[in-house]
């Protein structure tokens, strides 16, 4: 796995709590924060993409944070909405993510950064 995708940039270490800020891809807005983790080699945001019934949640490794505004609560990535999309549907329950979605999507990612 690779250490960097999974891990916060220094810079945007917070113990300020990112539930409900807004996630900003590349090319627009994607979604809002449903939960995110800032454990070590394992750090993420899981995304709400959309309403209720029409939306799903993706998992975002750390890595794709470009920066975090906290006076607009925003969290902006590097990716376009488009990949971020056709990202595995994250139906995990609240806790740790399990080691082969992380793998997963590791590989989802890594040609990307």
């Amino acid at each position: 796995m690779n250490e960097q995708l999974w891990n916060h940039h220094p810079d945007h270490v917070s113990d300020q709590d990112l539930t409900g800020y807004t996630v900003q891809a590349t090319d627009g807005r994607i979604g809002k924060v449903d939960r995110h983790s800032a454990e070590v080699d394992a750090a993420y945001l899981v995304v709400d993409t959309g309403p209720w019934i029409f939306g799903r949640q993706v998992l975002l490794p750390a890595g794709t944070i470009l920066r975090i505004d906290h006076e607009e609560r925003t969290v902006l990535v590097d990716r376009p909405k488009d990949e971020i999309k056709g990202a595995p549907e994250f139906v995990g329950e609240h806790g740790a993510v399990p080691a082969d979605h992380l793998s997963a999507l590791g590989s989802y990612y890594r040609p990307m950064i």
